[in-house]
């Protein structure tokens, strides 16, 4: 099995901010698999499919960033998925707009979802996609920065990163991590 998990906060308020990005790559990844997000349980909106003999399940929690691993944990406890086959996207402060990094593992880096994540899933051992959202001006209150939407001129590099993300997620499906970093990062 392979859950993959997309970072942000509910509701039409936060669309295409710059803390949605993970959001964004689910979305992306469930019209190229062809999955539709209509279940809702556990704190989140999910949905599945078998790709070559291998479920595949795309989530949203919907708990708002900083408790996003109460989601998480009893979806993986109830479909008895390891750490090992969790794939998280969320937005980086420390990465330039529309840059990607794949990793195996980590800390949070300051993320309160990550950190979320680490507190209920009980391990720093899951695989990752960051996507940059680059840092607020200087004197700039982060919160409003993370909570605000992109400038036009950073449209077109977020909306290729949030591709590439989640091609990556495609590929892992089907061909080793380690392989999907090596071409994406």
């Amino acid at each position: 099995m392979k859950l993959i998990v997309g970072l942000g906060n509910p509701g039409t308020k936060y669309d295409q901010t710059r803390h949605n990005v993970g959001f964004e790559v689910i979305d992306y990844c469930a019209r190229l698999l062809g999955i539709t997000l209509s279940e809702s349980k556990w704190k989140g909106q999910y949905g599945f499919t078998t790709i070559n003999g291998e479920k595949v399940f795309l989530v949203k929690p919907l708990t708002y960033m900083n408790l996003s691993g109460e989601c998480i944990r009893p979806l993986m406890d109830f479909y008895k998925i390891d750490d090992s086959e969790l794939l998280v996207a969320y937005d980086d402060l420390d990465l330039p707009v529309g840059k990607i990094r794949l990793r195996q593992k980590g800390g949070h880096g300051g993320h309160n979802g990550i950190k979320s994540l680490i507190a209920h899933v009980g391990t720093t051992d899951f695989k990752r996609i960051r996507i940059g959202i680059d840092r607020p001006q200087q004197g700039e209150n982060v919160a409003n920065y993370v909570l605000g939407t992109f400038r036009p001129d950073e449209k077109e590099d977020i909306h290729m990163a949030i591709e590439q993300a989640a091609k990556a997620c495609e590929s892992w499906i089907s061909e080793d991590f380690i392989q999907v970093m090596n071409k994406y990062n």
